[in-house]
């Protein structure tokens, strides 16, 4: 009913018809469907620079174990997605929803990593801005965030640590 008005242009009697509905109902159905497009359509997507700030704030904060920083970067119904394939460290198979429990992830992610032979380089991934974790020059992770539409808080965290998927990333020259 949506796509007749909006797309194809039928008038609202003509849809009442159609769906042997009445005007009214159909005007009705047809506010809610336009509010309910009109909430979850972004606005417009954060630019790349603030994208790629945030993304280097996050990565920084999560291997630094810096709780208030990672606070402050989540959006409260985060969801951290990961893939570890049962080899990596990131071992949940199922997706991590909220921001005290993503945040509760990485700082046991911090806990658990070497002290020394840490690097952390920031590179395009799939054209959007992402970290690579290298421990002494291998890759550990990929980490790659979307960001809410206003562009000031993380909404999905998407890790990879699984080593048949990083195999075939280079370490970037120093």
């Amino acid at each position: 009913m949506f796509v007749l008005h909006e797309v194809f242009g039928f008038a609202h009697p003509e849809i009442a018809r159609i769906l042997d509905r009445s005007p009214t109902a159909v005007r009705q159905l047809a506010t809610r469907a336009r509010r309910h497009v009109h909430a979850r359509r972004p606005r417009h997507r954060p630019g790349a620079d603030l994208h790629a700030q945030v993304t280097e704030r996050f990565a920084a904060a999560a291997l630094g174990g810096d709780l208030r920083t990672l606070l402050e970067l989540l959006a409260p119904d985060v969801t951290l997605w990961t893939d570890g394939g049962g080899k990596g460290p990131a071992v949940s198979l199922h997706p991590v929803h909220g921001r005290d429990s993503v945040a509760a992830v990485f700082m046991a992610v911090a806990r658990a990593l070497p002290a020394q032979g840490l690097d952390l380089r920031h590179r395009r991934v799939a054209g959007d801005p992402g970290a690579l974790v290298l421990a002494d020059g291998s890759p550990l992770a990929v980490v790659v965030v979307d960001l809410t539409p206003e562009g000031d808080r993380i909404d999905q965290v998407f890790s990879i640590t699984n080593p048949d998927k990083l195999a075939g990333i280079r370490p970037p020259a120093v």
